[in-house]
């Protein structure tokens, strides 16, 4: 009976838990497949398009984890349906390593259509790159 106890507080204080946690929509990741490991220390700038007039507003800006990656833009608190724009800044990703590269940073544009998660990944070299609508 004790252990019955035991199991079900665990349960429930792990269901509050998790209920508390915050999720978001939209997460990305840079691989430096020059490198074969993540491109960590690299700003990337999220901006939301505005059909109506033609502009772009900032949302917000963060620097890629050790792992290159950003697991927490657009909280799903709210719709977050529309044009973004991510920009990755790689110019001095590779200045820190003395490596001479050809784009100083790098726009990505696609669309939220849904509530599903988002990952906007690129796999990065000095003289290319490549996305791809991730999981």
């Amino acid at each position: 009976m004790k252990n019955l106890i035991y199991t079900l507080a665990f349960a429930f204080i792990s269901t509050i838990t998790f209920a508390q946690e915050k999720t978001y929509q939209l997460s990305s990741h840079i691989l430096d497949v020059s490198k074969g490991l993540p491109a960590a220390g690299v700003l990337i700038k999220l901006e939301q398009y505005h059909d109506n007039t033609r502009t772009w507003s900032f949302v917000e800006e963060k620097i890629t984890d050790k792992n290159g990656r950003i697991p927490d833009f657009l909280s799903n608190e709210k719709s977050n349906l529309g044009i973004y724009r991510l920009t990755y800044y790689v110019s001095d990703y590779f200045k820190k390593d003395k490596i001479e590269s050809f784009y100083p940073f790098i726009e990505v544009v696609f669309e939220i259509k849904d509530k599903n998660h988002y990952h906007v990944p690129i796999t990065l070299s000095a003289f290319g790159y490549s996305t791809y609508r991730g999981n």
